[in-house]
């Protein structure tokens, strides 16, 4: 596939994809190290697993390696320790924040980006239709048994948090990362449907 077929059909869907074009055959591989990020109830879950299930890649969630069944958080060393040890491994995809220090030394890993960077509002929304939906049915990526309408607070409290604080530094990441590793930086709904599509045709 063309560099340009895949500019064009990204311009339409709306979203950015950055790689660069000069970099080795061998830098343009196939991803290997994936790391899924942006503000809460962008659905990073649902891309995280149908993208493993396309690219064969394990997946882990950290909201499941951070917090135990019923939603008790880990000690953090705990969590660093298993975070770390997750890095040094060759292939993965990780999906989630955990806390600053981890989330950028996984960006610093990944070979890949994927920043969900979707209006404010929509995440918003996408909360409210998982906090409903999670009444009756574990959310994606989860532990089983957490405390659906505490953590959806906290989501809501979140979302204005991120927004202010991390997504401006995250949009700076992806542009800084155009030159060294593949960015995808998708900011709507249709954009997020384009790059599983062509994640399962390649």
């Amino acid at each position: 596939m063309t560099r340009q077929s895949l500019i064009k059909p990204a311009q339409e869907a709306g979203f950015l994809l950055s790689a660069s074009w000069a970099l080795t055959q061998a830098q343009e591989a196939k991803m290997k190290k994936v790391a899924v990020f942006g503000n809460t109830g962008g659905g990073k879950s649902t891309l995280a697993r149908q993208l493993a299930v396309a690219s064969g890649l394990p997946l882990h969630s950290l909201d499941k390696i951070k917090y135990r069944p019923g939603g008790e958080e880990v000690p953090h060393d705990e969590y660093l320790n298993v975070h770390s040890e997750l890095l040094r491994q060759d292939r993965w995809i990780i999906d989630g924040f955990g806390c600053v220090a981890s989330a950028w030394e996984r960006f610093s890993a990944a070979d890949t980006l994927v920043y969900i960077d979707l209006p404010l509002l929509t995440h918003g929304m996408w909360v409210t239709k998982r906090f409903l939906k999670g009444l009756f049915l574990n959310p994606e990526g989860w532990p089983e048994n957490s405390p659906i309408v505490k953590s959806s607070l906290n989501s809501y409290k979140i979302l204005w948090l991120c927004h202010k604080k991390l997504t401006p530094a995250y949009r700076q990441l992806v542009t800084d990362s155009m030159e060294s590793k593949q960015v995808y930086h998708l900011t709507s709904p249709v954009a997020i449907a384009e790059f599983l599509k062509r994640q399962r045709l390649d």
